[in-house]
């Protein structure tokens, strides 16, 4: 197997989305968000979404709603832009394949491999892709995995956001049972909030801290505060203030 690189700090989460400017394809992914109602505040707190956690949130972010042809197109831009960014950076590993978990890391992993070939250069050419059925297939290739083997390869999980990091680590597991490697994470979004009260950590700072690798995401909490400043109510934001400080990690 490829040894993987050991880009410094890869214990601790981190993200180019963590800049206090913006760049413009975080601004794009945030507009596109907002215009897709795929990032949604609600208008009171009787309003306010249930998480998987069992809290309520002023604001809940779907990934499903990026729906259409257009919208995935500059969804892969925006993964891609960050995986290159991070890579340049030498914030994220080299890795072979990008993965996604069932059920939504599916369609992620291989609009961004199709993407990264695009707009990445020679470097990203040769990216594959795998993701896994929920159930094994007993007939034709068999297996639970779609896609190019992970047998002595480098892994970069992709999927929507981290809750409890639940998905992530099942993922770990089947690629461990594959034979391959985990060198890195990237999400979309990072909700920056604490699994736990024990912990006092969120779930990509756990992930991150549990494995030893990094984990990356387009945007988090505080990009879409301080982008959406001037867009959302002052009732809103006051909210989503009260939330972070609440459950801010």
């Amino acid at each position: 197997m490829p040894a993987a690189s050991n880009p410094s700090n890869n214990s601790v989460s981190q993200s180019n989305s963590s800049v206090s400017i913006l760049e413009d394809y975080q601004k794009n992914f945030l507009d596109l968000a907002m215009e897709s109602n795929a990032l949604r505040f609600s208008k009171s707190s009787d309003e306010d979404f249930k998480l998987k956690s069992g809290r309520l949130s002023p604001y809940f972010f779907n990934l499903g709603l990026f729906s259409t042809g257009k919208l995935l197109s500059n969804l892969a831009t925006s993964y891609s832009i960050s995986i290159i960014t991070n890579s340049r950076d030498q914030k994220l590993p080299e890795f072979d394949i990008i993965f996604g978990p069932a059920y939504k890391g599916i369609p992620l992993c291989a609009i961004v491999c199709a993407k990264l070939a695009e707009i990445g250069g020679s470097k990203f050419e040769k990216i594959s892709y795998s993701f896994n059925r929920k159930e094994k297939k007993d007939h034709g290739e068999g297996g639970s995995i779609v896609g190019a083997s992970l047998k002595g390869k480098r892994i970069l999980i992709i999927d929507d956001v981290m809750t409890a990091g639940t998905a992530i680590n099942e993922a770990f597991e089947i690629i461990k049972a594959e034979g391959g490697e985990v060198v890195g994470t990237i999400i979309a979004l990072d909700r920056q909030e604490i699994v736990n009260s024990e912990s006092g950590m969120s779930a990509t700072q756990l992930v991150s801290e549990r494995y030893s690798i990094p984990v990356i995401s387009i945007v988090n909490l505080g990009n879409i505060i301080k982008y959406l400043d001037g867009k959302l109510t002052g009732d809103e934001k006051q909210r989503v203030e009260h939330y972070r400080a609440t459950y801010g990690a």
